[in-house]
């Protein structure tokens, strides 16, 4: 039987969600932790979602935060360069497409820079609004990003919905106030709303208060 949410915007993360990045996030994240001798569960149980300095702070929490800092710029020159596997979601191009007359935003932990290649190799267009790393003080899971997109768009927390696939991006729009829809069934241990395999089960139609979002 179908969900049905009502909105009238939508904010979607990027990696995971709209773009699936995760070779590649995980090839250059074990690699960088290799030589600190931290366990690839531990890698792989931290990285999806934060900002790359902010994951080294949690792994490395008695190293000097400068040195996270010079190093998360040396990943993501790495990562904006290295797209090879980076393919859309299925259904991603789709719903895009689906949004364009809507309110709607990305909001990512990743800077312009890393956002623009990831969706380009994707072959996805990215929403005039976009919230990157750039744009906020603080990473998932904190809420920063996503109340910024909503007060950006003009829109009131509870009327918009997320698409999220990482546990901190999911705590992230939960902790906004805002409906979540997990992307992939894994969203569903985040405590995700909803949650959906992929993106093609997902329709947008208006409506005289916004529009309506439907869960296959």
């Amino acid at each position: 039987m179908a969900d049905t949410l009502h909105a009238r915007a939508v904010l979607l993360d990027m990696d995971g969600t709209l773009v699936d990045s995760t070779a590649v996030v995980e090839r250059l994240w074990l690699e960088w932790a290799k030589p600190h001798g931290i366990d690839p569960e531990r890698v792989l149980s931290v990285v999806h979602g934060r900002q790359g300095h902010q994951s080294m702070a949690i792994m490395l929490p008695d190293r000097d935060h400068a040195i996270n800092l010079a190093e998360n710029d040396e990943m993501l020159a790495r990562e904006s360069l290295d797209v090879d596997g980076v393919i859309e979601i299925p259904g991603a191009a789709a719903l895009l497409q689906a949004l364009r007359e809507h309110p709607h935003a990305i909001v990512t932990s990743a800077t312009v820079g890393l956002m623009t290649a990831r969706m380009d190799a994707a072959g996805l267009s990215v929403p005039e609004l976009a919230v990157t790393a750039e744009s906020v003080s603080a990473s998932k899971p904190d809420p920063e990003g996503f109340l910024t997109a909503a007060t950006s768009l003009g829109i009131d927390a509870a009327d918009c919905v997320v698409f999220e696939d990482s546990a901190a991006g999911v705590e992230a729009g939960l902790a906004a106030g805002m409906r979540v829809i997990g992307v992939g069934s894994h969203a569903k241990a985040h405590g995700a709303t909803h949650v959906v395999d992929d993106l093609t089960s997902v329709t947008v139609t208006a409506d005289a208060e916004g529009f309506v979002i439907t869960l296959h």
